[in-house]
């Protein structure tokens, strides 16, 4: 068969693709950008293309006549138009849950860099301040214990449920709620918008984007959250709007938030976060929660199962 990669670059030079020339003729374009990725579809026609952002509408599928199989990179598929591939006969199939670990993961990693005042407190060290400190400590920037503070989530799938379980695991009360009103069968306290603003002490968001999500976080609702919140999207960019996130920060309106995902990514240069220089106030990660080293192995062993599935005539992780 022929397999055609079209943003090969995504997963890293870390992780071997080798796997996928057991499987026949295999062509690897670091990056595509729309117009090279139609032609390359014209030019190679393989039986499987692997893809993570690029659009696969009409026109991309209708100019590889050979396709077959849509590989999805990720677990969301909305690049690709899902009805005509369905009419055409081809197979898309996605991977799920292969990175809720790192998710997590990245999750409090964000949170405790905030929360402790990490950047400060290296800095008073490696700035000689410590050094020439008249006693063995130091905690001018005070911070705070988790136990007994109230963990807002919005979004209880897999990884929200594994973030619910840890930070009750640190004597946090959780308090979760649907943005579509789905009623959860959860051991925590499901909450409408408001009581999550007013009462959390943090929040992290791990929900799609959708109708109900987007623009959720707009400068009205952070500013019913308590000025000493915390607020982490792990979720989808939109969700947040970035322009109020920064006035809200710039007001004292919240006391901080962990970023890794923005409403356009890359990161637009005229990006009002980009003037927040405190990184005690502010940290933005360049979308990189889903990218641990095991979780994009796993990611390519997973889109390597679902090839040689179709291949053998098996469904797997099927979308259509």
């Amino acid at each position: 068969m022929d397999i055609l990669m079209l943003e090969s670059s995504v997963y890293g030079e870390d992780i071997s693709l080798d796997k996928f020339d057991k499987l026949g003729n295999v062509t690897k374009y670091e990056r595509s950008n729309p117009s090279e990725a139609l032609e390359r579809l014209k030019k190679h026609n393989p039986d499987v293309v692997i893809v993570n952002k690029i659009l696969m509408n009409k026109e991309a599928i209708d100019a590889a006549p050979n396709l077959k199989v849509i590989a999805e990179a990720a677990t969301g598929y909305n690049n690709i138009d899902i009805e005509y591939a369905k009419e055409k006969g081809i197979r898309v199939a996605n991977v799920a849950g292969y990175s809720t670990d790192s998710v997590v993961q990245h999750t409090f990693a964000l949170l405790f860099y905030l929360y402790e005042k990490m950047r400060h407190y290296d800095e008073f060290v490696k700035d000689g301040s410590y050094a020439n400190w008249p006693v063995f400590s130091y905690f001018n920037n005070i911070f705070y214990e988790l136990k007994g503070k109230k963990w807002g989530i919005v979004g209880l799938g897999n990884i929200g449920s594994k973030v619910a379980k840890i930070a009750v695991d640190f004597g946090c009360e959780v308090l979760v709620f649907s943005a579509s009103g789905h009623k959860y069968d959860s051991p925590y306290k499901q909450v409408e918008l408001d009581e999550l603003l007013k009462e959390s002490d943090i929040i992290s968001i791990h929900a799609p984007l959708n109708e109900y999500t987007n623009n959720l976080f707009n400068y009205e609702n952070l500013s019913k959250m308590k000025k000493s919140a915390v607020l982490l999207n792990l979720g989808r960019g939109p969700i947040v709007n970035d322009a109020d996130l920064a006035k809200a920060l710039e007001e004292g309106r919240i006391s901080a938030a962990g970023l890794d995902v923005i409403s356009v990514e890359p990161i637009a240069k005229d990006n009002p976060l980009l003037k927040i220089k405190d990184s005690d106030k502010l940290i933005i990660t360049p979308h990189i929660a889903w990218a641990t080293h095991e979780a994009r192995e796993r990611l390519m062993d997973e889109i390597y199962e679902n090839i040689v599935a179709y291949f053998e005539g098996r469904e797997r992780n099927v979308i259509v």
